[in-house]
């Protein structure tokens, strides 16, 4: 006869499956408001303090939880990290020059006077004067607007501003007004500190939180917030950590964000098998991710390299060194393949095609770009490209748990040792 499990320890399961999705929807989404998100709101306020506690002492995040809106705080990314900008949807990524007017928009929100409800164009003209005073060239140009209504968006996106009538996007094509009603208790918290007295990049740089080295905690938040972690760009302390602690940090990553780790010679990542928890699908549809896949499949079939290859003078970076050369004409020869549906303005213009990709591969930290060519990291090898036979080329993953590529090799050896 089987018996069932007592109350309590399905209780307990069912409470810890809940901080797990908690903490997954903060990291993919670190501001949440009761206007766009009130079932994930509720369910971070039901676990506020073991949250708080959990992102405090895994790492290093501060957590703000109120009842109209909860912030996560993250610390500034590393140096050595990918570069990720801001994108929405299927806008330009940010520049510094949207950063610049992001960070305008917040002043004018934040400039004393300021209500709970505001015009567009009342928010747009104090943004152009704070611009003025700031020495920050902003003109009423068509690129200068839509770089504006990006910024603005962003705010709307994240819950501190929300479109009471008409929309920011009449306003960006016709100058149609729009009402904002301004989330005045989330607004201070965007920023992760106060700017008070801060006139300098250097003033910021002295305002950030006192960063002791702490590598098991450093060394989380890289396989938390990054697709790929490189073993050789990884400090002493935390390779360490990495080799010696594999199994405890599987334990953690797995119990409270719902991440496995696979650890290899070459590096590490923690995969999501759910798919829920990346900003960024890879592979996935559009032409840059198909041209991504596609390139590294045919640059790995042209060169056809073996287990724990290495690039050639730099013995301790493993991967495949592609020539500018070859990236070129491979990328030429898939948009000539596809050039019925593949984006127009890709297969037209080769120089942004091959940039968008390279940009995408690096973003992933699957391949890094040297004065002699592209670097392909061996975790590319993960990947299989399954075009469909009659109709636009279809990318499909790799099963979730794949037999280890020659490319991206076991590490039992190296961990024995």
């Amino acid at each position: 006869m089987r018996t069932s499990p007592p109350p309590t320890a399905s209780t307990a399961a069912h409470d810890a499956a809940e901080r797990r999705l908690a903490a997954r929807i903060l990291l993919a989404r670190p501001i949440l408001t009761l206007h766009q998100q009130p079932d994930q709101l509720a369910l971070v306020r039901r676990h506020a303090t073991a949250l708080r506690s959990s992102f405090g002492r895994l790492l290093g995040y501060h957590l703000i939880v109120e009842h109209s809106f909860a912030r996560l705080v993250k610390t500034p990314p590393s140096s050595d990290s990918p570069p990720r900008p801001v994108q929405r949807g299927d806008s330009p990524a940010f520049t510094p020059q949207t950063y610049a007017l992001l960070c305008l928009v917040c002043a004018g929100l934040l400039t004393p006077g300021t209500g709970e409800w505001l015009l567009v164009s009342a928010l747009v003209e104090q943004v152009r004067a704070d611009a003025v005073s700031a020495g920050v060239d902003l003109r009423d140009t068509p690129a200068e607007n839509r770089r504006l209504v990006q910024a603005i968006g962003l705010l709307v996106d994240w819950g501190v501003l929300t479109e009471a009538e008409g929309s920011l996007a009449a306003w960006g094509e016709r100058r149609e007004e729009a009402l904002l009603h301004v989330h005045r208790a989330l607004l201070p918290h965007v920023l992760p500190r106060p700017l008070r007295d801060v006139t300098r990049l250097e003033d910021l740089a002295d305002r950030q939180p006192d960063t002791l080295p702490e590598p098991r905690r450093s060394l989380r938040r890289r396989l938390v917030e990054n697709p790929l972690v490189r073993r050789e760009e990884l400090p002493e302390e935390e390779r360490d950590v990495l080799s010696r602690e594999r199994s405890e940090l599987t334990r953690l990553l797995e119990e409270h964000f719902g991440l496995t780790l696979e650890v290899r010679a070459e590096g590490a990542l923690a995969y999501d098998a759910e798919g829920t928890l990346s900003d960024t699908a890879y592979p996935g549809a559009g032409t840059v991710r198909q041209a991504a896949l596609l390139l590294t499949d045919a640059l790995t079939d042209l060169a056809r390299p073996t287990a724990g290859q290495h690039v050639p003078g730099a013995p301790g970076v493993p991967g495949l060194l592609a020539s500018w050369e070859a990236v070129r004409a491979e990328l030429e020869t898939l948009a000539a393949r596809y050039a019925r549906t593949w984006a127009g303005v890709y297969t037209g213009d080769p120089d942004r095609l091959q940039k968008d990709v390279v940009a995408l591969l690096e973003s992933m930290s699957l391949a890094r770009s040297l004065p002699d060519g592209l670097v392909l990291h061996p975790a590319a090898a993960r990947y299989r490209p399954q075009p469909h036979t009659t109709a636009a080329p279809r990318i499909a993953p790799r099963p979730v748990l794949p037999v280890p590529d020659t490319l991206f090799t076991d590490s039992s050896a190296e961990e024995a040792s």
